[in-house]
């Protein structure tokens, strides 16, 4: 454990984390205390060491940083950058709406990803952006699509992964938490999941829709051909989630992890190769309800996964990882908490 936000009556939850460096890291999240809300920073500059926390303007949705000198929050009204790995930030002008994430190639060219099919690009570190048309391709109502995660192994390679999920009719009266029986009971549908693909750093892509069940929630790939793709259920499902090989240079995929009772809520992957998957362990059939023992495990050939051991502290709903280079991994929780991995 390296930070931990343990106030009496208040929670931090985090919402995202990033390391562009060993030494410099921010975290993002929302401090919840009966009924308000404070949106904050927490950031190191020398290995987690020391944290200093300051309050941001609007509510952080997710953090993407090119380096140490230049990063960019994504939040509920618009997009901001930092010069200053998160110190100060800027709100940049002319906001896109509906924006999810943003990742940036270098200074001037990146890439944003949002509801309502939004894909767009922009050439000039961001004052201006235009839509990707063939985003709009795959099938299915915009109001009911996203895209929702970036992935560029290199500087022509690139993903971006989103779905589609209409309404579905159901006759639950309850939430899931009230009525866990009613809960499973109803059935998952599938829905169709989006990709795009580009390997000229986004002059062209390529557009693929299939049905899946559940949502893509991450995707992480190496420039080597090699990547992990996270798939996560609703209740009624057999597992909470799954966890995908990607070999992205032929398209090819396989399941190399899934447990009934280890809800996987994150996946990286290290620049050798060695693979992490963090998530918590289920004390019910449903969901994110009740927190539960934090679990990282690791494997370097994505078939034998060790558990590895993880402060007894931590406690959550969800785990976020980050990490810069091949030893320096982080991990963060819904539940204010920041840890470190020990070599």
């Amino acid at each position: 454990m390296q930070y931990f936000y343990d106030q009496d009556k208040s929670t931090l939850v985090i919402n995202d984390l990033q390391f562009p460096s060993a030494t410099r890291g921010v975290a993002v999240g929302t401090i919840i205390e009966g009924k308000s809300r404070k949106p904050v920073a927490v950031v190191t500059s020398d290995g987690g060491a020391h944290w200093t926390m300051s309050n941001l303007e609007e509510h952080p949705v997710s953090l993407s940083f090119l380096n140490e000198a230049l990063g960019w929050l994504v939040t509920d009204k618009g997009l901001w950058s930092t010069s200053e790995v998160g110190r100060n930030w800027h709100k940049m002008p002319k906001p896109p709406a509906d924006l999810l994430r943003v990742l940036f190639l270098d200074e001037k060219h990146g890439f944003g990803v949002g509801l309502k099919k939004k894909v767009i690009e922009t050439h000039d570190g961001g004052e201006h952006w235009t839509a990707v048309e063939a985003a709009d391709e795959p099938p299915g109502e915009a109001n009911y699509s996203i895209y929702n995660w970036i992935a560029f192994p290199t500087a022509k390679d690139g993903i971006i992964s989103g779905m589609n999920v209409p309404p579905q009719p159901s006759d639950q009266i309850f939430p899931d938490w009230m009525d866990p029986e009613d809960a499973m009971r109803q059935r998952s549908t599938p829905h169709l999941s989006y990709s795009l693909s580009t390997h000229n750093g986004g002059e062209t892509w390529s557009t693929g829709a299939t049905s899946l069940f559940g949502e893509i929630s991450r995707v992480r790939l190496l420039a080597s051909g090699d990547g992990l793709g996270l798939i996560e259920y609703a209740n009624s499902f057999a597992y909470p989630s799954e966890v995908k090989r990607i070999r992205w240079h032929n398209g090819k995929s396989e399941t190399v992890y899934r447990d009934k009772h280890f809800d996987v809520s994150d996946v990286w992957l290290t620049p050798d190769g060695t693979a992490y998957l963090a998530g918590t362990q289920l004390t019910g059939q449903i969901h994110d309800v009740i927190p539960g023992k934090v679990q990282v495990l690791r494997s370097t050939d994505m078939s034998v996964w060790a558990e590895m051991p993880v402060d007894y502290r931590a406690v959550a709903g969800r785990a976020i990882l980050a990490g810069s280079g091949e030893k320096d991994l982080w991990m963060a929780t819904d539940t204010g908490m920041i840890l470190k991995l020990q070599q």
